[in-house]
């Protein structure tokens, strides 16, 4: 059900000179991990230092995107939506040379990050990341593309610990509206013209993407074709146990379609946030069910209001329910 995503890899950097990098305090900064370690060992990072930091625990961050604009969207662009893109506002505003800042879902050859050759920069969502924290690595990748020469890629490593979140970078009033796109074309202003590696990732992309609909009138709910059948998954803000609660009293009640031969099949966890998910007709389009969408968002609304116990026909529907979960492939 759940698209899948490119799986090019970039190169991971080479030799880039950085023996000797090591600070006046004795602090070796993170470099990639076959670059020489900055302490001057002539080891590579990863035998060196990096052994470390490489083990290092780190606390896994359950909401990585909370206090964002429009966090919802941006777990659905991390996990569900194959081609999109957003533009950000930046707390600073944009350095010179820097005419803006782009949220992608996805960049050519897998990289985290580029900046073209205008000096503008594309930033990767669903790219892997090394720590526990996605907002502090995605904060790492920006700052470094803002710096990067223009026409060139910016490589992953793994986020210093003291380092920026994006909640630290991105204006919190700011505008976060996504922008679905039917392939990865925003890739390259001129595809035409792209080098032979990037044409190629162009076009893995493309045939791997799922056709995937971003609904209007109601927020962060994404429709999307498989062969089989369509799906809605919608990423909800409410807390686990209340959503649940709620979804359950409309479950029992039969008020939880959206519409004939539609079906609730169950839900998912993502960043902290839960995801649920309902079968659709493959004759049901993203447009056939903006209407039945927004009836059941205020069917919901009404339901996450009521703190009445469940009764027994809820608590059984809230239990099937529960162990319906649907996970990604």
């Amino acid at each position: 059900m759940a698209k899948k995503r490119p799986q090019t890899k970039a190169k991971r950097p080479q030799n880039t000179g950085g023996v000797g990098a090591a600070g006046a305090d004795g602090h070796v900064p993170v470099v990639g991990a076959r670059e020489p370690c900055p302490c001057g060992s002539g080891r590579r990072y990863k035998a060196c230092h990096g052994r470390a930091a490489a083990h290092a625990v780190t606390e896994l961050v359950q909401r990585p995107f909370e206090g964002l604009p429009g966090e919802c969207d941006w777990i659905a662009l991390r996990e569900l939506v194959p081609a999109a893109t957003v533009e950000l506002t930046l707390k600073e505003g944009l350095p010179e040379g820097v005419p803006s800042v782009t949220l992608a879902t996805v960049l050519p050859m897998a990289w985290p990050a580029l900046r073209r050759d205008d000096g503008s920069v594309l930033l990767g969502l669903q790219n892997d990341t090394a720590s526990g924290d996605i907002s502090r690595d995605l904060a790492d990748t920006l700052q470094r593309a803002l710096v990067a020469e223009p026409g060139t890629p910016v490589q992953g490593r793994r986020a210093p610990a003291e380092g920026p979140r994006l909640q630290d970078l991105i204006d919190p009033e700011g505008a976060f509206e996504p922008v679905v796109h039917t392939g990865f074309e925003f890739w390259v202003p001129d595809a035409e013209n792209a080098t032979p590696d990037v044409a190629a990732s162009l076009e893995r992309a493309n045939a791997a993407a799922i056709p995937t609909v971003k609904l209007q009138g109601v927020d962060a709910a994404y429709w999307c074709e498989t062969p089989e059948k369509n799906h809605l998954r919608w990423v909800m803000p409410h807390a686990e146990e209340q959503l649940l609660d709620a979804l359950a009293r409309l479950h029992a009640a039969g008020q939880s379609a959206l519409g004939e031969g539609t079906r609730l099949v169950g839900s998912f966890r993502a960043h902290g946030l839960t995801v649920p998910v309902w079968d659709l007709p493959s004759s049901v389009g993203a447009e056939d069910i903006e209407k039945p969408a927004a009836e059941f968002a205020e069917r919901l609304a009404t339901a996450l209001a009521s703190d009445a116990p469940l009764t027994a026909d809820e608590r059984r529907a809230r239990g099937g329910l529960t162990n319906r979960q649907v996970t990604l492939s």
